[in-house]
């Protein structure tokens, strides 16, 4: 691909690095600051505290998708990406200067609780804006690669904040951390935060965008009205969403506390494979998109579907009793590499179900709604199990979900040859390529 297809790519993605790294950065490194916004005594009850505050996110998700996604559709792409770029600036920002109780009683609480809403918005709004703009501004032979770079990006700011915290933690003393150092990664994610708003600045429309001639013309362009039109394609992106965020969370944000709390592995070691792991399921996820574009996309979510609901119950029972390292880096790569089958092609296949004029809004909603009650939950289910001796309970539910979602993925069209020109009334597209001219056309600078 040309050069400026490559920054097309790095622009559209760079969005979610930043903010998973921000998302992981407030959640490890919450043991380190939630005694600084709480009155001393309990360091469990202000943990907790701390936590629930973090829960907050999750909650301002949809809303953030809808209102996000509603700029996305109304007006523009490049609008909806700069606009959740600035939330996350101002998001890490807050959380890096908040005032302790010491030095404000409740009020660092109430900007802790700020930041994380605006946190949560562009978290709800960046995943739609950047699928959206990463399908729209690539060749239609490439939706499936230049897509995946989402993952990419979003495993990238994990392996990053994880890699900080890694640093912090071998530098500097434990008092260093608690008293002023945990503001470090807030401050760093503020500055990538505002690189990421430069480059964005000068972002070019997509033309798929740009070449519709509704686009300031339809009053309900990004408009609930508008997506009830498109009803049957938003409980699509619910549904085959299901599967893949729960599989997704239990294999990234919960494996290492799993292989820790329940296998038994010290916590280094967990960590370590956590990291190997995640790095090779972040050099795959191009691969994958770029097969999608081969094959389809159904082969690949059917792939990912068929191995999470036969594979997780074993490969979860034999990561409880690894042991060791390299059984259970094997045993990550293993259910990673299912996972990838999701991971790498499901933004393009969302923003392949939609018109051009609730392309957004049609990701964003559906998405962040199936995340907060599917994705945000997964660990809280998981505890669940185990707290009430079931745990292998949770195995069984994340087969059941990828099971909902494989019904989904069988019986739902192939989106990799529609034309994102001409998505017809109710979602569905023409299945035929246009001319070779318009599609280059349609990824013209």
């Amino acid at each position: 691909m040309g050069r400026e297809q490559w920054k097309k790519i790095w622009v559209g993605s760079a969005g979610n690095m930043v903010e998973w790294f921000d998302w992981f950065v407030y959640a490890s490194f919450a043991v380190y600051f939630a005694d600084a916004f709480f009155p001393e005594g309990n360091a469990t009850a202000n943990l907790m505290n701390t936590m629930g505050i973090f829960a907050v996110g999750f909650f301002m998700r949809p809303v953030g998708g809808w209102l996000l996604g509603r700029v996305g559709d109304r007006k523009g792409r490049k609008a909806a990406l700069t606009l959740t770029v600035t939330l996350m600036s101002a998001s890490a920002i807050l959380i890096a200067v908040a005032p302790t109780y010491a030095v404000a009683g409740y009020g660092g609480v109430a900007v802790l609780l700020i930041a994380r809403m605006l946190q949560g918005l562009s978290v709800g709004g960046e995943y739609a804006a950047s699928a959206t703009y990463l399908t729209e501004a690539s060749a239609p032979g490439r939706r499936g690669f230049a897509s995946s770079f989402q993952y990419v990006s979003m495993t990238a700011g994990q392996l990053f904040g994880l890699g900080l915290q890694i640093v912090l933690q071998r530098t500097l003393a434990e008092d260093a951390l608690h008293s002023w150092a945990w503001r470090i990664p807030f401050i760093v994610g503020a500055l990538g935060a505002g690189i990421v708003f430069y480059l964005r600045r000068n972002m070019l429309e997509t033309e798929v965008y740009a070449a519709d001639d509704t686009a300031t013309a339809d009053p309900r362009r990004g408009t609930l009205k508008a997506l009830w039109a498109h009803k049957r394609e938003a409980l699509l992106v619910i549904a085959l969403t299901m599967g893949g965020t729960v599989a997704y969370y239990t294999y990234t944000t919960y494996l290492t506390k799993y292989l820790s709390n329940s296998a038994g592995m010290a916590k280094p070691t967990a960590s370590l494979v956590s990291f190997c792991a995640l790095f090779v399921f972040m050099c795959i996820q191009p691969l994958a998109g770029k097969l999608s574009d081969r094959i389809g996309r159904r082969p690949l979510l059917i792939t990912f579907a068929v191995g999470s609901t036969f594979l997780t119950v074993p490969i979860m029972t034999l990561l409880r009793y690894a042991g060791s390292f390299w059984p259970a880096l094997g045993l990550a790569l293993l259910a990673l590499l299912v996972v990838t089958g999701y991971t790498s092609i499901n933004a393009c296949v969302k923003a392949e179900l939609f018109p051009t004029g609730i392309r957004a809004l049609g990701i964003a909603l559906p998405y962040a709604i199936a995340n907060a009650l599917f994705g945000g939950t997964a660990e809280y289910v998981a505890l669940w199990f185990k707290n009430g001796g079931i745990e292998s309970g949770y195995y069984w539910y994340v087969a059941g979900c990828a099971a909902v979602s494989l019904i989904v993925y069988v019986t739902m069209r192939e989106t990799r040859t529609i034309d994102l020109h001409r998505v017809g009334k109710g979602g569905r597209a023409a299945s035929g390529r246009r001319p070779e001219g318009a599609e280059r056309a349609s990824v013209a600078d």
